[in-house]
């Protein structure tokens, strides 16, 4: 763990200065260090699991691998959204999404200018006591739509079919939302900083009390098929939820997914990351009136670390997901307090094997949230040092599913060395 951690305090810290230049700069691999390169040949079958025929950019020609260290040379690199031409794009550095071409950080003023949006003249709207408990609407509400767009079209990157991204050592991605709706794309050995919504919006109707939902994830996944997430670490940084305070009695939650998964995606592999830091962290399937996921939302999670996350490592609707030889640990002492690790929702069907709960003051019953869902089985589920049956603790019925694909599974008393070793970027062999 301090080996870990010292590595990535070292990471933040590197970033330098952009060149305002934004030519796309194209390079042979040659130039690219020999290992790096020949991991950027990688393809999924390098993995295990759903994702495992993803082949990103592998074959890509000479003429279609870049090195980029900005946000504009990766959105060179990258082409349209439509641009099935393979390719591997290798980052270098720190990429600043949020950055403007002068090399300064956009502020919330700088979004909002224009169009009249206004917090505190929001927090007045929308305030419970007097607005009631209906969907916001009107002045307030339209200006923050409209600020959280130019946010978007800032920060929000498509990944185009047939891509490699990966780092080299230190890459690093600042507030930056990939979306991935296009198959056969690799994600590999960088390190994200959670994108921060600026404009959260107040939803009186999420729960009992209301809640503030932000947009953006560090990486999204719709529709698209294989996709393989690979040796990543997730963090948000110099955004802790614990700094932005409450209103209305909530958290005012700047932070959505980690690692989002929904309409109808499927053939998904996410292993050896690093989760950390987050609230809510992985979430398969988008609503519970998206029927149209039915036999899709096939994803598998290997071997990654969740340290300090709240909730939804994964949360599941109509998915089948295989969870085997992950570690997870909190220790009570975080801003972020564990609520749950497995979610499971409406249809879902996830197959938990050999996993590992390092949870403080955390009994079996608190490990699985019945979001909708009852079909869940686990086998080799260590928590705090004891075995436990989570799926008989919560009376869940088995699933009707087993994986069509061959794995070796690590045991139980091997996962907590192995995944610590070697999970999150810049550990990538």
């Amino acid at each position: 763990m301090e080996r870990l951690k010292k590595g990535r305090s070292l990471m933040i810290g590197c970033g330098i200065i952009l060149s305002v230049v934004c030519m796309v700069i194209v390079f042979a691999p040659k130039n690219v260090s020999s290992d790096i390169t020949t991991l950027g040949k990688q393809t999924g079958s390098a993995t295990v699991g759903f994702g495992s025929a993803t082949t990103g950019g592998s074959v890509a020609k000479s003429s279609e691998t870049f090195v980029v260290s900005n946000r504009q040379q990766l959105i060179n690199a990258l082409g349209s959204k439509n641009n099935v031409v393979s390719k591997i794009i290798y980052l270098k550095g720190k990429i600043d999404m949020n950055e403007n071409s002068s090399g300064q950080d956009y502020t919330a003023n700088d979004y909002a200018k224009g169009t009249n949006y206004n917090f505190n003249s929001y927090l007045t709207t929308y305030n419970p006591k007097t607005y009631g408990k209906k969907e916001p609407s009107g002045i307030q509400e339209n200006a923050r739509l409209q600020a959280q767009k130019k946010q978007a079209a800032q920060i929000e990157i498509n990944i185009p079919a047939n891509t490699t991204l990966i780092g080299e050592p230190g890459a690093i991605i600042v507030g930056g939302n990939l979306v991935v709706k296009q198959n056969n794309v690799i994600i590999r050995n960088i390190y994200f900083e959670s994108p921060y919504d600026f404009f959260p919006q107040w939803d009186p109707l999420d729960g009992s009390s209301g809640n503030w939902n932000s947009q953006y994830d560090s990486i999204t996944v719709k529709g698209a098929q294989n996709v393989w997430i690979d040796h990543n670490t997730f963090n948000d940084g110099s955004h802790l939820d614990s700094q932005d305070g409450t209103y209305f009695g909530r958290d005012y939650q700047h932070h959505d997914g980690m690692t989002n998964i929904s309409d109808g995606a499927d053939k998904i592999t996410i292993s050896y990351n690093v989760f950390e830091n987050h609230d809510k962290t992985m979430l398969i399937g988008s609503s519970d009136s998206k029927t149209s996921d039915t036999g899709k939302l096939h994803v598998t999670l290997t071997h990654n670390f969740f340290e300090n996350t709240v909730q939804r490592t994964p949360r599941v609707r109509f998915g089948e997901v295989h969870v085997l030889n992950n570690l997870y640990e909190n220790n009570g002492s975080s801003s972020y307090k564990f609520q749950y690790a497995w979610g499971v929702g409406k249809n879902s069907q996830i197959l938990a094997e050999n996993n590992v709960l390092n949870i403080a003051k955390v009994s079996a019953n608190s490990v699985l949230s019945k979001l909708g869902g009852n079909q869940f089985s686990d086998r080799g589920t260590i928590l705090n040092g004891n075995s436990v049956k989570i799926a008989a603790i919560n009376k869940e019925s088995n699933i009707s599913w087993k994986p069509s694909y061959f794995y070796n599974l690590d045991s139980s008393s091997e996962v907590e060395k192995k995944v610590l070793s070697n999970a999150g970027s810049d550990v990538l062999k």
